[in-house]
């Protein structure tokens, strides 16, 4: 098996058999889910078995298997609910025309997401990096990437940082510090979001945001 067929057959293991489409089959896989979420985030990950994910979700291993084929097929349907609700609020978060508070809303954004359920978060980040090869492109990553993107190229007036890289960097830093924060555990939201801000001005070219008189590149009106 070559490399393309062996990544087909993966992305085979880790997609969903079937969609729910009523009521009752949106409970079952919804509480396959949160039976999964649940033992990773109390227990360690060779723990969360297909049989203890039905266990815990009150359903037969013949249900689970209905619309997962794999535990791995779990866990990516677990990181991409996980990403759904970030991503929305962060394409909110980059409305204002206040650009400056825009960036401080996408990071608070980022942050209470992380510690909203920190010790979900953590075995979820590893289970995405060591899943990435055989996972779908995330749709919701490309979209939150081309709102970043035109919301740099929209009012950064630097020009040593080219919008797409740059919009790249920029989720790069605040997820790395954001899944740091939850590694550690008890980080409160104030501080994290302060030393996230300090880092993205820092990189978009603010010499001292600490200081009334700089105005960052980022926070320049068209």
């Amino acid at each position: 098996m070559n490399n393309s067929q062996s990544k087909a057959a993966g992305a085979r293991r880790v997609k969903p058999r079937n969609a729910p489409s009523q009521p009752c089959s949106t409970h079952t896989v919804e509480a396959i889910l949160e039976g999964a979420a649940h033992i990773l985030e109390r227990h360690r990950l060779d723990a969360c078995t297909t049989n203890a994910i039905a266990a815990r979700a009150g359903v037969s291993i013949g249900s689970l298997y209905q619309y997962f084929p794999t535990k791995d097929a779990v866990t990516v349907a677990l990181i991409e609910r996980k990403r759904t609700g970030p991503v929305r609020d962060a394409l909110l978060a980059l409305e204002p025309d206040d650009r400056c508070m825009a960036l401080r809303q996408l990071i608070e954004v980022a942050v209470r997401h992380q510690l909203r359920r920190p010790a979900l978060a953590m075995p979820l980040d590893f289970e995405q990096h060591r899943l990435s090869a055989v996972m779908p492109v995330p749709g919701n990553g490309a979209a939150m990437h081309a709102a970043l993107t035109g919301f740099m190229r929209g009012g950064y007036s630097g020009a040593m940082l080219a919008p797409e890289p740059a919009a790249s960097d920029l989720m790069a830093i605040i997820s790395s510090v954001t899944d740091a924060a939850g590694r550690r555990g008890n980080a409160e939201p104030a501080p994290l979001v302060a030393r996230i801000e300090a880092a993205v001005l820092g990189y978009l070219g603010a010499p001292d945001f600490n200081e009334a008189a700089t105005t960052p590149p980022i926070c320049n009106k068209e």
